[in-house]
């Protein structure tokens, strides 16, 4: 297939957004073949996260660049181009380039655009068609409409915060931006959907997404446990709410992770620590009563794994079919035989240099995702795109 092919080939994105939840989108429909032309504010030095580092990619007499690993994360097969949408020419180019598009994206406050007269509104009058995706933190209608919103408010207004941490500890946010991450998945779904119905209708909508909205959707298991008895879940560390044991333990070593999902897994874990009598103690033979019993279950089994290494404890369960994995850090991951196996790490050549990337999970085995760009320093499209006659070809 070539370089230039793809699912989505074809598919015109006019990128309004910044920051993570939007560009992650973008980036996800770019992999898949679309053409983005990702808009930013020359006044401000483009999107904020360029300016989120170190690191930062230098050239080759180091000097850095404005491509910060932030940035790069979720900002490739674009085109950068520099434009201020609050003067008139830009809002001009703004329409002429949304007259091309497919699909426009972007992630102003609720009314943002409206004085720009590139709201929804606005700009579905004059192009019906046009799939048009709004992110913000707490959505176009309800109470908060009006409040700013960042990853980490999502995270703490959408419980997932509560959930996270040690039993005694203090509410904990996910280590990486998540509440952003699974917006922008979200997002990506609302519009190839609506980008369906437009090939079947000619009829465009808006889509309306929030990040406390799918920050509240992926509270998933532990969300309609709420729903479904009316306690509010607590704390557990690396605790699983529904099964036990799954979690992390210390060896003499390091940490495992056991993931124990069923009583026959039970039994063969119990038979490799050498205490086999616990599969059949009514506290601790169903998963049930393991739940009932987690301290007391707990109080024997962290001893009696720590006195173990980690390499026995993996080797050892594997051969037992008992569902057991490492703990690793980040060198050990992008060092392991798996992330070159699945091409989880990608080298790409960018203006300043080469930079190396996370590839894109999604294998399809027809149309295959592509790199056809690395992440673009600020305005590098500038000139070819607006003197374009077609704007969004390669």
């Amino acid at each position: 297939m070539a370089a230039s092919e793809g699912p989505l080939k074809g598919v015109k994105v006019l990128d309004l957004s910044r920051i993570l939840a939007g560009p992650t989108c973008t980036q996800l429909l770019g992999d898949l073949g679309a053409s983005v032309i990702k808009i930013e504010n020359p006044a401000t030095g483009g999107d904020d996260t360029r300016q989120w580092g170190p690191p930062y990619v230098e050239d080759a007499e180091g000097n850095r660049s404005d491509l910060s690993a932030y940035f790069m994360s979720s900002n490739r097969n674009k085109k950068s181009v520099a434009l201020d949408i609050a003067s008139a020419e830009g809002q001009a180019e703004i329409r002429r380039l949304a007259s091309h598009a497919d699909i426009l994206i972007e992630n102003f406050k609720p009314g943002g655009l409206a004085k720009y007269g590139l709201d929804y509104a606005s700009i579905s009058k004059e192009f019906p068609s046009l799939v048009y995706c709004s992110i913000s933190g707490y959505g176009q209608t309800g109470p908060n409409a009006s409040k700013p919103g960042y990853d980490l408010m999502a995270q703490g207004y959408g419980g997932i915060m509560s959930l996270t941490g040690d039993a005694d500890g203090a509410p904990m946010k996910v280590g990486v931006g998540i509440a952003d991450v699974m917006c922008g998945m979200y997002a990506c779904v609302g519009i190839l959907a609506a980008l369906r119905h437009r090939d079947l209708t000619d009829e465009g909508q808006q889509v309306d997404l929030a990040l406390v909205d799918s920050q509240v959707a992926w509270l998933i298991n532990e969300g309609v446990n709420y729903l479904t008895s009316g306690n509010v879940p607590q704390r557990r560390g690396n605790g699983h709410p529904n099964i036990v044991p799954y979690e992390v333990y210390a060896t003499s070593d390091g940490h495992v992770i056991l993931a124990v999902g069923n009583d026959s897994q039970f039994r063969r874990f119990c038979s490799f620590i050498e205490k086999p009598e616990l599969a059949d103690d009514p506290q601790f033979a169903t998963n049930p009563a393991r739940l009932e019993n987690r301290d007391a279950l707990n109080a024997v089994l962290r001893p009696a794994v720590q006195t173990l290494d980690t390499r026995s404890v993996i080797a050892g369960l594997e051969d037992l079919k008992v569902p057991v994995g490492p703990v690793q850090t980040l060198d050990q991951v992008f060092a392991s035989d798996q992330v070159p196996a699945r091409q989880m790490q990608i080298t790409m050549q960018a203006a300043p240099g080469e930079v190396q990337l996370i590839g894109n999970p999604l294998n399809l085995s027809l149309t295959p995702v592509t790199y056809r760009s690395a992440p673009p320093v600020c305005g590098a499209d500038t000139q070819a795109v607006l003197n374009a006659k077609n704007p969004f070809e390669d």
